[in-house]
């Protein structure tokens, strides 16, 4: 059955950033220096969450998120704060480490809430919040954040969020884009669920993209410039060599994939770190360590 805004001209969103709940940032600050990434310096939410997050040339980047005082998280889930009450259901069901949610990009954030509700999908009321930024050049502005939250009940480890940003200042420079593993984007998020179709719809709508490519192991729904890919433990094996692991149902955020220039100096500059590093279908493979939650793959530009 058509949804009420089943006839809405659509366009696939951007990937605005993937969110990794971690157990501290200083140690995935150092894992993540070992890799090859920048890391952005620690910034401090209103609502007692801390992150240090990895920008990329492409726009996109990873929000590694620790808890800086759970005192304050756990009064701002109380009081309807959708953000850390989820990032506290993750914590609480799979631990400190891991990959909880995709946020997308939004123009409107009110009329994707909107939206979510009217499916079925809404994952709770619209967070507006508004935070120090500091740049590169030392300077810090105050943007203003509203965020839209999608959300399947069968899914309780993983949720999606769309995000409209304010008052945020010119890209002047992206000095904190600059990798040494020379990653300059996200290519691929990868999720994994026995039966990938069963969350078909809610990924559509999350993409804001209607279009589903199948493969033998499950689905890809494309975004801007990047794919949600939905596959089943096998898939996982078959793609990534990991090591088949049958888990109950839900969406779980397996592995982030990284677009790199060379993936010859993305191999130097790993193997400078004493990373262990596997190869497999074509990629450069990275498994979840200390800090880093999920598994890592690195491919080169197509």
């Amino acid at each position: 059955m058509d949804t009420p805004t089943a006839s809405r001209q659509r366009t696939a969103r951007r990937l605005d950033h993937l969110v990794l709940p971690v157990a501290d940032l200083a140690t995935t600050r150092k894992r993540h220096t070992a890799l090859g990434f920048q890391v952005a310096p620690d910034a401090r939410h209103p609502f007692g969450t801390e992150n240090a997050c990895i920008f990329f040339g492409d726009g996109s980047y990873l929000e590694p998120l620790a808890i800086a005082s759970r005192e304050e998280c756990e009064a701002a889930a109380i009081a309807g704060n959708v953000f850390v009450a989820r990032d506290q259901a993750f914590r609480f069901r799979q631990g400190a480490e891991g990959l909880s949610a995709l946020v997308v990009s939004s123009s409107d954030a009110g009329a994707d809430h909107a939206r979510f509700a009217a499916n079925g999908q809404s994952g709770g009321e619209i967070l507006t919040f508004t935070r120090p930024l500091e740049r590169a050049d030392g300077s810090t502005s105050h943007p203003r954040f509203e965020l839209a939250f999608a959300a399947d009940l069968r899914a309780p480890d993983f949720f999606g969020v769309a995000v409209e940003r304010h008052a945020m200042p010119p890209a002047a420079d992206n000095s904190f884009a600059r990798h040494a593993n020379g990653v300059t984007g996200i290519s691929e998020l990868v999720l994994s669920e026995p039966n990938p179709t069963d969350f078909q719809y809610f990924l559509q709508e999350l993409a804001d993209n209607r279009e589903v490519d199948a493969h033998s192991f499950g689905i890809e729904i494309a975004l801007q410039a990047a794919v949600i890919n939905v596959m089943t433990p096998e898939g996982l094996e078959n793609w990534f060599g990991t090591r088949r692991c049958a888990h109950g149902r839900g969406l779980r955020g397996r592995a982030v994939v990284f677009r790199v220039a060379d993936l010859n100096a993305t191999r130097s500059a790993l193997a400078n770190e004493d990373i262990p590093v596997r190869e497999h279908a074509g990629r450069l493979i990275v498994d979840a360590a200390e800090g880093q939650g999920v598994l890592y793959a690195f491919e080169e530009s197509r």
